[in-house]
Parts: structure tokens; sequence; C-alpha cells
């Protein structure tokens, strides 16, 4: 008996624990401004000095990284959020396919992650209704999601794969923006090749948005005025375009696809965004958006719907999004 009570002793010991890493840096750290940038596209997968990079960029430029965490990278990437609220968001990276999928859900919720991806190389196109389950609990902890959209490397062409472009067209996130109008959708790399496809889709569905992160800009940085045809409509007023006074462009947001530790792409990826922006004319205060004013007013209003619905469940009180 009395070993019995000693495990149960130590287990209410060990949740206790778990708890406090929740509630003291979360009350201790909160970002009470609108940073300059929000970076929505920044991986992790336990790179040694990445974090500490990557804190350091962030203070250079008053920005916030949403930190893409694999499972290999999550125990450091946990309490290093929780230490550096105002420079991180925990995003969960998941495997669609996985049996445990639901649970990987439960377990970045529960650990204070406010999204998921980069969900990328599943086996059945994004929009089929196998994955719905994972989108309806994305949504009830309103999560965002982050999706791969587009070509994707193929590292080791000697060894077979079943992964398909053709699953991961950015058109696939329509029928998901559509049906899950309550969850907030970006598409990272803007369907590449696909892009006037995905800007479409865009175009109707207010609740999904596109990084340009990866090639694109590179193999465009000739001929950055492509990307007005892209996106048309601005100051379009017609029944055939959203009622905005924004840009067009402002579908867009930041992301630089730091992966595999290399930190400079962050400076690389901003400097292409800035000079396609300045080619297309797209005005500062839409740029603004663009680089952190639309994310920010998601987080915020993500904070606000997880307050009036009491899905707090294995977040502090304390906790304020960044």
């Amino acid at each position: 008996m009395r070993s019995g009570k000693g495990r149960v002793l130590k287990l209410r010991w060990h949740w206790l624990a778990m708890a406090l890493t929740f509630l003291i840096p979360a009350l201790a750290f909160a970002q009470n401004h609108m940073p300059k940038l929000i970076d929505v596209h920044v991986h992790y997968n336990g790179e040694p000095g990445v974090l500490e990079a990557m804190l350091e960029k962030m203070d250079q430029v008053d920005g916030v990284a949403f930190l893409l965490t694999t499972p290999k990278g999550f125990s450091q990437a946990q309490p290093f959020i929780k230490l550096h609220p105002n420079r991180f968001v925990g995003f969960g990276d998941i495997d669609l396919d996985a049996p445990d999928v639901l649970q990987q859900v439960d377990r970045f919720h529960a650990a204070g992650f406010l999204g998921l991806g980069e969900i990328t190389s599943t086996k059945k196109n994004y929009d089929d209704r196998a994955y719905w389950p994972v989108y309806e609990r994305a949504q009830k902890y309103h999560m965002i999601l982050l999706f791969h959209t587009g070509v994707v490397q193929r590292l080791h062409p000697e060894q077979s794969q079943d992964v398909s472009f053709n699953r991961m067209r950015g058109t696939r996130l329509d029928l998901i923006a559509r049906y899950f109008p309550k969850l907030i959708v970006i598409g990272a790399h803007l369907g590449n090749p696909d892009y006037a496809a995905s800007a479409e889709v865009a175009r109707w569905d207010p609740n999904l948005y596109f990084d340009l992160s990866g090639s694109s800009l590179i193999k465009k940085q000739d001929d950055y005025a492509f990307f007005k045809s892209i996106f048309w409509w601005s100051g379009v007023v017609s029944p055939h375009t959203p009622d905005s006074n924004t840009s067009a462009f402002t579908k867009l947001v930041f992301g630089s696809d730091v992966f595999g530790g290399d930190v400079a792409e962050f400076d690389r990826e901003l400097a292409r965004y800035h000079k396609m922006l300045d080619a297309c004319a797209v005005p500062q205060k839409d740029q603004a958006l663009i680089f952190s004013g639309t994310m920010w007013k998601i987080l915020q209003q993500q904070k606000a719907e997880m307050a009036a619905s009491g899905n707090t469940e294995g977040i502090s009180p304390g906790i304020r999004v960044p």
C-alpha cells in the first residue's frame, strides 16, 4: 500500500511541476505591442544554436517567429518558447497520416502551441475527408494551420517516395477554408508554381492566406511586376471582387522558410519580399499588414476566441498571445 501511495504522490508532484513550467514563464513574459514583423514560417528540428540565433534576429527586427517544431525539436523548443513568448509562437509539425495524429494535436495544444504545421507530403489530398477530424480538432482549439503548397524537394531521388505535388496544390485549401470558416489557414509558397489559382481561392476565402517563401522570389527576381497579374483586384470595385480598401497583396503574409539551421535565409527572404512589393508599388500601409498587421490581428482574435470559449486546456491563465 505504501508503495502505491508513493507512486500516486510522485505522479502528483510530476504534474504539479509540469503545471509550474507553464505558469511561471507565461506570467513573466508577454508581448504588449504589435511587433514590426511576424514570420509565419521558421522550421526547427533540434539544430544546435538555431533558437538562440533566431531570438537574436527577432530582437534585432522587433519580430515574432512561428516556430514549426518537429517531435525531435520539441523538448528544446517548448521551454524556449515559454521563456520568450514575446518572440516565438509554437507550431506543432504533425503527420496527417499518423494513426495517432489527433493525439499529436492534443499534445501540442496542451503544450501551449497555437498552430500546426508545416503540414506536407500527405498520402491523400489535403482536402480529403479522412483528414477532417484533424481540422475539426484544430478549429475547436482555435489553432492556425500552415500547409506546404506546390512542388516539394526530392532530397533522395534514388529512393521510392509516395509524394505528389498534386495532393498539395494551393487550391486544395479552398474546401478546407470554406468548410471550416473559423480556421485560419496559411498556404506556404503560394502554390508554386500555381500562383494564379492559389491567389484566386484566397480572393474569396477571408480565412485563407499565403506566404511567398521558397524559390519563387528567386526565379522571378527579374520580373517582380509579374505578381501584379496574380493579385489583380487591388482597387477594383465589382461584384467579382471582395469589398476591401486594402491591396490584394494583403492576402500575403511574410514567411522566411528558414530550415536546416540556415538563419541567414531570414535576411535574404526579407530583402526579396521588400523588393517585390516595392516593384509592384504596394502601399506602405498594406506592406505593414503583410509583414505584421494581418497576423497580429489574427493572433489577438485567436486569444479572444479562446477566452470566450473557455478553451484554455493546457494553457496557463497568464499566457498572452504575442
